[in-house]
């Protein structure tokens, strides 16, 4: 995450700061007049945070009463620093670390031009959990000190290179600040905690744990081995561990499992077999291992080395997706804290959803998703990305969504709404929310902006849902979905969207008319009275190249979230006159996570559901989405107001919409006949199942490294027909017991297949199996 207040106008900046600083477990207490801040963080893999904060003078707060358990770390990189909790007060130079630990707040006081890295350890972690409690009040290390020199030297090497380290260079990091952290604890602790008996514990245990993990490769490491080494009898050994809550074998086989883990998922050690990594770390049995990595990981070594594996991929020319040659983004978890309320059943969010009834059982609850730039992630889905809510089975959920074409009429569908204005802000500076797309953050390939473009929506979310687990079924009730209205005065209760024929089109390479090639955006107002809910076209305009905050030129729609110039642009009002679109509200995109090491474009579809594109998603209908990584993390985005089966010029009525759902987990075991074999996504409505096949169904799994670019190049109809021929054929013959010739005649008389949609690099055909043909 990267965030600067030079992207904000001069009187939004403190409250921008306050907000950014509060994700990061920080509360600003004063700041100066003429406020400057810079925030960049990075959170690693074992959930290790470093927050680079540049800054003039302020007065902030340490506060992680709303975190879990955590030792932090102050290095002062520049300037000086005065830190008070309680009657402790602590002044610091360059190069000194203040530390602490626990929920209670630290005041540090920033009086001048400043730069500071904040760590946050998670007291969860294997190597820390049984090894030292954390510290009841503040300390510090000196520069000039040998340990406070070592951790400085190497803290500041990661404040150095934050924007752009990656997982795999921060993991020696991730091995020594542990035990930094349980050295410098020890040593600094004060008398009364390390007095007498429980102090020359401490220190034998803190001794025995550095001779463990220098010995983990040794097969024939014993308790006897480690207690002769330190001169004390085994059983006292046992006691020690026993009084850390441990045992000698357990934490032994627990530290070696966490090094396989590493090695099994790092790219450097690709090339070597499970076999040589186990035996490496001191394991002699595969089989045992095996059940041991599955027990503690939830997943074999095998998965495991599988859905951590990293593409490597070659160059071809641009294109829609991602280039052969790009590699998959790394992931970058969220790191914000849940933005979510929970509400009583039936509390509605800000009357954007209205007469909505929940038959709200006895513990399911109603939460409030809002869009927000920490509610949202723009352009990919992630097993990496923090929820933004965590719900139980049959919660209601009221979630507002935003779509990714909101500039193509910024006065219309931006001016005068927060939500979108923070969302969308783009400065010369930079932007809130910067990534968009899967593709790298520095924008090296085609250069169109960080993301590049490779995914496109804005997904609200995710959403946990507790209990969910790979093979599990997770069903999103649609109760219903509205417009969300201007909030621009000139607009004011009025809703509108946007229709984009682009160059993705299945049109784009037909056009009989000139100019060609083009594209044009036509925006629609969406009018909901008391009859049938209509849209009609207000004007359309071609697209034209548009200059990007910044400094970026698009001569195409190939980025999402470009303002378009209205000086640039000439608009036509005589469009599409006397015709009027019935609404068919939808959501375009519907995800639970899929489970693939990196970041994963938006735009293909596959069986983990995604931007599936089928407007009988609306109002009334579920949708069945297999689990594919534990909490199932739920996205929700590109709402539609209308589309037609096909999606043919690339886009539908484009329109931010609020809805409320629920959300129903069925474990593998228990769940009713037609959804226990699911591994696709399903939709019902009240009269029909809606079977989805695609292209390429299991694309990151049957593609390959190249897999989020080659899906664009392998989709056909033929293709995306036989997959929905073959899942409705399982389908009867699973839940209605029909044989294989009785389903291949009903698919045929009775079945109707169309397109869902032609636009979406993976393409869609659906099977429409209506209820009404079965009489019991």
């Amino acid at each position: 995450m990267r965030f600067t207040t030079n992207a904000y106008p001069r009187e939004q900046r403190q409250d921008a700061w306050r907000f950014a600083l509060q994700r990061v477990s920080l509360e600003v207490l004063g700041t100066a007049e003429e406020l400057y801040g810079e925030l960049v963080s990075f959170t690693s893999g074992q959930g290790i945070q470093f927050v680079r904060v540049t800054g003039n003078g302020q007065r902030l707060a340490i506060d992680m009463a709303q975190d879990a358990p955590s030792f932090w770390l102050v290095l002062l990189l520049e300037g000086r620093l005065s830190a008070t909790q309680g009657t402790t007060a602590i002044e610091l130079s360059e190069g000194d670390i203040l530390y602490g630990g626990g929920s209670a707040r630290t005041q540090i006081d920033l009086n001048g031009e400043h730069r500071f890295l904040l760590v946050k350890v998670p007291h969860a972690l294997p190597a820390l959990r049984s090894r030292s409690a954390l510290p009841s009040q503040i300390s510090n290390l000196i520069a000039d000190e040998a340990i406070g020199r070592m951790l400085s030297a190497l803290l500041r090497s990661v404040a150095d290179t934050i924007v752009d380290v990656s997982d795999d260079q921060i993991r020696p990091v991730e091995l020594a600040l542990p035990e930094f952290i349980a050295a410098t604890l020890l040593d600094k602790a004060p008398v009364k905690e390390l007095g007498g008996a429980a102090g020359a514990r401490a220190a034998i245990l803190e001794r025995v744990f550095q001779s463990i993990e220098m010995r983990l490769s040794d097969p024939n490491l014993s308790i006897h081995q480690i207690a002769a080494e330190h001169r004390i009898s085994p059983r006292y050994l046992q006691k020690l561990f026993e009084s850390a809550g441990e045992s000698f074998s357990q934490f032994v086989k627990f530290r070696r499992l966490e090094r396989c883990r590493l090695d099994l998922g790092s790219p450097l050690h690709a090339q070597r077999s499970i076999s040589e990594i186990l035996f490496q770390w001191g394991f002699n049995d595969s089989a045992s291992f095996s059940r041991a990595f599955r027990e503690r990981y939830g997943m074999s070594p095998r998965e495991y080395r599988k859905v951590g594996a990293l593409p490597d991929e070659a160059i071809e020319a641009p294109r829609r997706g991602r280039p052969s040659a790009q590699k998959d983004a790394r992931p970058e978890e969220r790191e914000e804290t849940p933005a979510a309320t929970t509400l009583d059943p039936a509390v509605e969010a800000d009357g954007l959803v209205e007469d909505v009834q929940v038959d709200a059982a006895p513990g399911v609850r109603h939460h409030v998703l809002p869009v927000r730039p920490d509610t949202i992630h723009w352009g990919y889905f992630s097993k990496h990305l923090k929820p933004a809510l965590e719900v139980c089975s049959g919660d209601y959920v009221t979630v507002e969504t935003l779509t990714h074409h909101a500039n193509d009429d910024a006065e219309r569908m931006i001016h005068g709404d927060p939500a979108a204005e923070a969302v969308y802000r783009w400065t010369a500076e930079g932007k809130v929310v910067d990534r968009r797309g899967a593709g790298p953050l520095d924008a090296s390939v085609l250069g169109r902006g960080p993301g590049e473009g490779f995914g496109v929506h804005i997904c609200t979310g995710p959403i946990a849902i507790s209990g969910a687990e790979p093979g599990d079924v997770v069903q999103v009730r649609i109760l219903d979905i509205d417009p969300r209205p201007s909030r621009n005065p000139r607009f004011a209760g009025r809703a509108f969207g946007s229709n984009v024929a682009a160059y993705w089109g299945f049109h784009y390479a037909e056009l009989i008319t000139e100019p060609k090639p083009r594209e044009v955006i036509t925006i629609y107002e969406i009018e909901k009275g008391a009859g049938l809910p209509l849209a009609h076209a207000v004007y359309n305009y071609r697209w034209t190249p548009q200059k990007d905050p910044s400094g970026v030129i698009h001569p195409m729609y190939d980025y999402p979230g470009v303002p378009v110039d209205p000086e640039t642009i000439e608009k036509n009002f005589n469009v599409l006159r006397d015709i009027e679109i019935p609404v068919r509200p939808h959501f375009g995109v519907v995800a639970l996570a899929p489970a693939h090491a990196d970041l994963v474009d938006s735009v293909p579809p596959a069986n983990f559901g995604g931007n599936i594109d089928n407007w009988r998603l609306g109002p009334g209908a579920s949708v069945f989405l297999p689990v594919a990584v534990p909490g199932g993390l739920l996205s929700l985005g590109d709402p539609h107001a209308s589309q037609g089966d096909g999606e043919l010029c690339g886009t539908a009525i484009e329109c931010s919409m609020t809805a409320v759902i629920q959300v129903i987990l069925h474990k593998a075991k228990g769940a009713p006949a037609h959804v226990r074999e699911l591994d696709y996504p399903m939709i019902e409505t009240p009269s029909e199942y809606v079977i989805l096949g695609f292209s390429n169904p299991d694309y990151l799994r049957d593609l390959g490294g190249k897999a989020q670019s080659e899906v664009y190049k392998r989709s056909s109809i033929d293709a995306a027909m036989r997959d929905a021929f073959r899942k409705a054929r399982r389908f009867l013959m699973t839940i209605r017991d029909l044989t294989e010739d009785e389903a291949i005649s009903l698919l045929s008389v009775g079945v109707d297949f169309g397109i869902s949609q032609v636009a979406n690099g993976n393409w869609g055909v659906h099977a429409v199996i209506r209820k009404a043909l079965f009489t019991s």
